[in-house]
């Protein structure tokens, strides 16, 4: 089965919706980077973590980039993260960190 461009972005968009149902729109929602959006499938809408899963919402920037580069050198435990971590450019992981340090 073979799906064209318009129905994998339909698909796409309807897995990012289903993920936070009944949560509100926020205003850090409309203006996070596209990048930091990947991280909502683990870590929630605008990162607020929940169960074992840590909240990044409000991390400090340099500790946000000192983590994520402990997570690319195997230096941190993880069970994914140092595997997602090195699918990111280091100017992703600044933005990224600028974001989540913004919200509160």
């Amino acid at each position: 089965m073979s799906f064209s461009t318009p129905a994998l972005s339909g698909m796409a968009l309807a897995v990012l919706l289903s993920m936070a149902p009944h949560a509100p729109l926020r205003a850090e929602a409309v203006t996070a980077p596209p990048v930091a959006l990947s991280c909502a499938g683990c870590h929630g809408p605008q990162g607020a973590g929940e169960g074992s899963v840590p909240r990044i919402a409000g991390y400090d920037r340099q500790a946000f980039v000192q983590t994520w580069s402990a997570f690319r050198a195997n230096e941190r435990p993880a069970t994914i993260m140092n595997r997602i971590a090195r699918g990111f450019t280091d100017a992703e992981v600044a933005q990224m960190a600028d974001y989540f340090a913004s919200v509160r």
